[in-house]
């Protein structure tokens, strides 16, 4: 009777062994080959995706949990290289002012689900000042509350008065933003301070930009030397680095400097795309964003100055996409969301296709482009076994209509369902 009890503990006190879950759909999209496996089933275990493929190559347990999505395609999780969740689109301008760090970390909370639910399960936040979005994103990790897998790059680094700098007030409250350094050696030692508080990259500013006060759109800010010590920083300890650049100048210094990715780069000229092709540099360019600087900017109160920037440098930019896509530069999927609505982020979709890349080209840019500049191409950016299991599903064929991407109904990260078509 003894062994018989001692038995039974032990089977009670062993954990329950999890269904798989299973989804199915007309078709899934292959984006490494750029194909459709229609008939579609994806198992998941645990967080990764054991099987994928046609239905007829897939064995499903009988305990299985079923998500039957019929006319729908599945795709892996979208991926922004460009958010700021700390940011909101409805405050610009000398309205930020009245926002505290601790406010906005706040605000970011909504926005971070928003931004899961709309599809993204990774994002890439390229600066937010006192490093909220580290805490941001170990709240996430810690599943306090609900967001994409995000990857951190704290206080943006820029010249004292640059784009990464605070100009809006006078010289009487001696504001300076968290990431102004200035010189080769300063420049290293906030590269380590951002390391040491958590930043999984490093974001600098090489030009000045659209939304800042006093900063010429083209100007070129820190010097060939300063980016240099400031990529070299960051390599030697392993992190990428991505840097704002409008400016032509500043786009082929930072180029040449060894950044891993460029945000913006509306002015580019032939050589700047010949370097980004020859450097394996990739360019984040948020070409729908422009639409809404221009028609619900002042509102939000963005200055008559960005706005007038906005209006010179937008249609460049798009021209500028166009000629990058023409050249085979590597590209991501960037929307500077927080300039926007956050949970918007999929409307760059059709611009990326309006000028120049094909549907599948604009997917990629959001998935596997985003992955190997992450460095996390054998964890995310597919849907194939071994994989985490990210994955969404859209109504329709993205490949024939890419505005379907706006309307996703079906988001799981990391195995965890967060959005099903019920809701």
């Amino acid at each position: 009777m003894r062994y018989l009890l001692s038995f039974i503990l032990v089977i009670v006190s062993l954990p329950a062994l999890s269904a798989s879950l299973v989804v199915t759909a007309d078709r899934m999209l292959d984006v490494k080959r750029g194909k459709l496996i229609n008939d579609a089933v994806v198992v998941i275990e645990d967080n990764v995706i054991s099987q994928a493929g046609s239905a007829q190559d897939i064995t499903i347990d009988n305990d299985a949990r079923i998500i039957r999505l019929g006319d729908a395609t599945l795709l892996p999780g979208l991926m922004d290289m460009h958010v700021h969740l700390t940011s909101d689109a409805a405050t610009h301008g000398y309205k930020r002012l009245g926002v505290s760090v601790p406010r906005a970390t706040l605000k970011a909370v909504k926005h971070a689900s928003d931004t899961l639910h709309a599809g993204f399960t990774t994002v890439r936040n390229v600066g937010a000042p006192g490093f909220a979005d580290v805490a941001l994103k170990d709240a996430i990790n810690a599943g306090e509350i609900t967001g994409p897998r995000m990857f951190v790059a704290g206080p943006s680094l820029g010249v004292t008065g640059g784009h990464c700098d605070n100009n809006l007030l006078p010289f009487d409250y001696a504001q300076t933003s968290d990431g102004v350094a200035d010189g080769p050696w300063e420049i290293r030692k906030a590269v380590r301070r951002n390391i040491k508080y958590g930043a999984d990259l490093i974001k600098f500013c090489a030009t000045g930009g659209v939304l800042s006060k006093g900063t010429k759109v083209g100007a070129q800010q820190y010097t060939a030397e300063e980016m240099q010590a400031l990529v070299e920083e960051a390599h030697l300890r392993g992190l990428t680095v991505a840097t704002h650049a409008h400016g032509t100048s500043g786009i082929k210094a930072a180029i040449r400097a060894g950044v891993d990715s460029v945000e913006h780069a509306s002015l580019l000229d032939d050589e700047a795309i010949r370097l980004a092709v020859e450097n394996n540099t990739y360019l984040s360019m948020d070409v729908y964003v422009t639409e809404y600087i221009l028609s619900e900017g002042k509102a939000a109160g963005i200055l008559e100055e960005s706005l007038a920037k906005e209006r010179t440098v937008g249609k460049t930019q798009r021209e500028s996409f166009s000629k990058a896509v023409k050249a085979g530069v590597k590209m991501v999927f960037g929307s500077d969301a927080g300039v926007y609505p956050h949970g918007d982020n999929s409307r760059q979709f059709a611009r990326m296709v309006k000028f120049g890349m094909t549907p599948l080209q604009a997917i990629q840019a959001a998935t596997i482009n985003a992955a190997s500049l992450l460095k996390q191409q054998d964890k995310l950016g597919s849907v194939e076994p071994g994989m985490l299991a990210d994955i969404i599903a859209v109504p329709g064929n993205p490949l024939e209509k890419i505005q379907v991407l706006e309307n996703v109904t079906l988001v799981i990260k990391n195995g965890e369902i967060i959005r099903q078509p019920e809701d």
